[in-house]
């Protein structure tokens, strides 16, 4: 069965144009997209279809719908799809890979998300949460992750933010994971840099992509050997974090160093406050969405946090990339 629904997913994505070799994400910079909401509190779906071809305009290999970063938790069941069609359709025509966030602490839930998703031909890959709240043993985590591998008609890419999720997991376990068939990568989301992410890149599985998820720790990890990143931060200054990801693989260190440098600047002031509200007041001054609401229980950025972000994005060596 498993082998069925993977060649059949596989298929899909081949007649929809969407290119994948192996499984594996292309590396690069991919957006965990925003949810613009109209003066209404709708979604804006206009403008995260426009958003979504900037995005793409100014370089990024892909697009991450129903992230965090696109206030997922607020969302009714009719507005996801909404936000998956449009992003879905945007990929399809731009012949970019569509990535998007399925799954809880719930593995026969998960397992019925996953499936869900195989039906939409444009999804190249699932971003998937460690089980969180729950805690399991890491045991209890592989067992979560190959259950769901084995069923899911579409690639996983693990989401591993032990803060956020409140469970650690060893660079073993890690290993474990991305041996797994079906299990294409990690969003490595951690806090830092630790002797366990040295552990990891010390010896990767084969066809295991890792992708930095705490943005501000875009540029080490590169140096150290990451694929790329899914980055909030990114929705500012794209082209420039497009810029870093070439420069540390076409192996320009002092330039990959000045860029990175940066950029980590302007990817901790985008999260001084809870993401994604500083990103979507700056989006908002920038014109580029209708407003920067957000919902509970989230309170839109303060101005000072907005107008100190914009003054980093104008300032040298960030300034004229989109």
């Amino acid at each position: 069965m498993t082998s069925d629904r993977a060649t059949a997913g596989a298929a899909a994505r081949a007649a929809a144009g969407i290119s994948t070799t192996g499984g594996v994400p292309a590396s690069g910079v991919y957006v965990p997209l925003i949810t613009p909401f109209d003066g209404a509190g709708e979604v804006a779906v206009d403008a995260l279809e426009a958003l979504a071809h900037e995005l793409l305009d100014a370089g990024v290999t892909g697009l991450v719908a129903l992230g965090t970063t696109a206030e997922v938790a607020t969302l009714s069941a009719a507005e996801k799809d909404a936000v998956v069609t449009v992003l879905a359709r945007v990929c399809r025509e731009r012949g970019a890979p569509l990535v998007v966030g399925a799954g809880n602490n719930d593995t026969a839930a998960s397992r019925d998300a996953l499936a869900a998703l195989g039906k939409v031909p444009e999804v190249t890959a699932v971003l998937t949460l460690v089980p969180y709240f729950t805690r399991p043993s890491e045991a209890g985590v592989v067992a979560h992750f190959t259950e769901l591998a084995a069923n899911s008609p579409v690639p996983l890419v693990i989401y591993h933010i032990p803060y956020r999720t409140g469970q650690e997991l060893g660079a073993d376990t890690l290993r474990r994971l991305g041996a797994l068939p079906g299990v294409v990568g990690v969003k490595y989301a951690t806090g830092g840099i630790s002797a366990a992410t040295v552990e990891l890149f010390a010896e990767l599985p084969p066809g295991f992509a890792v992708f930095a998820g705490d943005d501000t720790f875009f540029s080490p990890l590169l140096a150290m050997g990451a694929h790329g990143g899914i980055l909030a931060s990114a929705h500012l200054a794209t082209g420039r974090f497009v810029e870093l990801a070439e420069a540390w693989s076409a192996g320009d260190v002092a330039r990959a160093r000045d860029l990175g440098n940066r950029l980590g600047a302007l990817s901790a002031a985008a999260f001084a406050e809870p993401n994604p509200v500083v990103t979507k007041g700056v989006l908002h001054a920038q014109g580029r969405i209708p407003t920067a609401s957000v919902r509970l229980p989230l309170l839109p950025a303060a101005s000072a946090s907005v107008d100190a972000t914009l003054r980093l994005l104008a300032g040298p060596g960030v300034t004229a990339a989109s």
